[in-house]
């Protein structure tokens, strides 16, 4: 089993080519989520990865091996539900408020500019079409929000926000 322990969020600070020619993990939300657990890359290798508690896994990280070698993390497709507004019945605060509603609740949840995105949960697919919001359940990668006091969820951008 290859050891795994370093985590480059994006791949931050390496040469694109290097990133490329990675071998990949795909990973859903669930196995992403956690801090230790088995999985095995394109090439075929065991890896054991063990990242400092708290720390997710995003699609498009890097993670560096006890070798060296880089493995690029891929957010594999996995069920989930997509919230859309209702074009017939729908007005501009309807996938704001389904936000709310959702965060009272913890979900996890993506949030898009035109759609919303969690794991499936039948009374919750009830309660968003009981506001008029299409629901409909595909496969996707899923990236849900990290929350507002996570440090890895936005990239500084050169200015403080007061």
């Amino acid at each position: 089993m290859l050891h795994v322990n370093k985590r480059l969020p994006q791949g931050r600070g390496l040469a694109p080519a290097l990133v490329r020619r990675a071998s990949s993990v795909e990973l859903d939300w669930a196995a992403r989520s956690k801090s230790r657990f088995d999985a095995t890359d394109s090439a075929g290798r065991h890896l054991g990865i063990f990242l400092p508690r708290g720390q997710v896994l995003r699609g498009g990280d890097v993670l560096v091996a006890e070798d060296g070698s880089l493995v690029r993390v891929l957010a594999a497709p996995q069920p989930v539900l997509r919230v859309t507004p209702c074009p017939e019945h729908g007005g501009p605060i309807d996938l704001p408020r389904a936000a709310y509603h959702l965060g009272n609740r913890h979900v996890a949840l993506e949030v898009k500019a035109d759609f919303l995105q969690l794991e499936p949960d039948p009374v919750l697919t009830e309660m968003l079409r009981a506001m008029h919001l299409i629901v409909t359940e595909l496969n996707a990668p899923f990236e849900p929000e990290s929350g507002a006091y996570a440090q890895a969820g936005h990239a500084h951008h050169g200015h403080p926000h007061r």
